[in-house]
């Protein structure tokens, strides 16, 4: 049996456009002038997808879209713009619409739109054994409700705006929305936008023709072309040039790039995901970002929380961590670490999150000399500015003696001095030379050589 469509538009001449594109694609369809007909033509039979109009006689398509998503929610439903009309395509998208297109219908734009409409059909199975637990680690409900929304948004089109701190996961939640979607067979492609010179970002989003400027010495297709059919990931977006915002608004909305050098229009399908560390509305307020490609890309918000609101899921993370340095530097078991390293892990405030817990994991295994990682091991900075400061004032009362205290032999004195200052930075990390010499801020070579001159060998 073939699909089945609901086509809703009160344009004879557009409801036979998409009547023939869609059965030249095995598609049945189903028409409508009205959403009185089209609630009639629902409540008789099922359907795989349904195209809307957004102005019909007897109501709005968006209103239309907001009772079908309460009705129907697994009914996947894109709706119909006018050309230039792209406040109300946003709004339906944040209603629930999955996708839009605009008129003049542009055929390849509606064959692609459909393909993904059939994808995301009701009666299509859906892939149970990709499960976002397993990469997005955390108990907390927290991350059971970011989870939850990950795999809403993977059944959407809709574009993503991924917020949160530098290091929280930000690519990685992208990622996931792209596996756990319809467009996961096709390619995930991210851009880091803050890393591409100014002069280049136009061709390297969307290519170039040979010849167009100096360095053009073959033709090269661009990333939005390279990402057709899957995911695009604009990792920090808000550090695009102006002049690329008003390009990459165009591409949004059109559905089309333009190459440089080129005079025709390529059309493209991808799904736009973004993210940012930075505040993003207060650079639409500073006149650094683009207000109308902001809510363009602002469609729906999602925020990956900071480590340290979800410190109950550490053990968890750090579990997984040394199970994965353990595989890759050829270990047959991953480390151990105690229960005093975890409480200070959960009492750290990680400014770097989740990048920040590999990374200090990471120097720990280096450190360790016995069977587990010790809270010494991690030499977290907290700890290490507390004993530098430590130190520096009592380099300050070595240096800058009250008169009563000045000692017999100056010379004695300091070396006494010294020798305790080592001594207890030995001992604060059992012994470990080389850890001892970073926490006293000295060299390796410089430590051997002291402990030599104060017979502490």
């Amino acid at each position: 049996m073939n699909p089945q469509a609901l086509v809703i538009d009160d344009e004879p001449d557009i409801l036979e456009l998409l009547t023939m594109t869609l059965e030249s694609m095995s598609v049945d369809c189903v028409t409508a002038e009205n959403i009185a007909q089209a609630r009639q033509a629902l409540s008789q039979q099922a359907f795989d997808f349904c195209l809307t109009d957004m102005r019909l006689p007897d109501g709005s398509g968006l209103d239309f879209v907001k009772a079908l998503q309460a009705d129907k929610p697994d009914l996947p439903v894109a709706v119909i713009s006018a050309h230039g009309n792209m406040d109300l395509a946003v709004q339906a998208l944040k209603l629930g619409a999955f996708d839009f297109i605009s008129k003049p219908v542009k055929l390849r734009i509606l064959r692609d739109l459909v393909e993904t409409a059939l994808k995301l059909s009701p009666s299509r199975p859906t892939k149970m054994e990709r499960r976002s637990r397993h990469r997005l680690l955390g108990d907390t409900t927290v991350m059971q409700q970011l989870r939850g929304k990950v795999s809403k948004l993977a059944r959407s089109q809709a574009p993503v705006y991924i917020g949160g701190e530098s290091g929280t996961g930000k690519e990685l939640v992208a990622r996931l929305i792209h596996e756990l979607g319809v467009r996961s067979d096709n390619p995930f492609v991210p851009i880091n936008c803050g890393a591409i010179p100014s002069e280049l970002v136009e061709s390297e989003f969307f290519g170039h023709k040979k010849g167009a400027f100096t360095g053009a010495v073959n033709d090269k297709e661009g990333l939005f072309l390279a990402a057709d059919g899957g995911t695009l990931f604009l990792d920090e977006v808000a550090d695009l040039p102006l002049m690329m915002q008003v390009k990459l608004l165009r591409a949004l909305q059109e559905k089309t790039v333009r190459p440089v050098g080129s005079e025709e229009e390529i059309p493209v399908d991808v799904r736009v995901l973004c993210a940012t560390h930075k505040n993003l509305a207060e650079k639409v307020q500073e006149g650094a970002f683009r207000e109308d490609l902001f809510y363009r890309l602002n469609v729906i918000e999602l925020s990956v929380p900071p480590l340290r609101e979800r410190s109950a899921d550490i053990p968890l993370l750090v579990d997984y961590i040394l199970e994965q340095s353990a595989a890759k530097n050829g270990l047959d078991a991953a480390p151990k670490i105690n229960d005093e390293a975890i409480s200070a892990l959960q009492s750290y405030d990680f400014k770097g999150n989740v990048r920040e817990l590999e990374n200090i994991l990471e120097r720990a295994l280096t450190w360790m000399d016995g069977s587990e990682i010790t809270e010494t091991d991690l030499m977290l900075p907290e700890v290490l500015l507390h004993t530098q400061s430590t130190q520096n004032q009592r380099a300050v009362s070595i240096q800058k003696p009250t008169q009563a205290a000045l000692p017999n032999d100056l010379s004695a004195h300091l070396e006494d001095q010294e020798r305790q200052l080592i001594t207890e930075a030995l001992e604060s990390v059992r012994w470990n030379k080389t850890a001892a010499a970073k926490k006293l801020g000295i060299s390796f070579r410089a430590l051997r050589y002291k402990l030599k001159k104060l017979d502490l060998e």
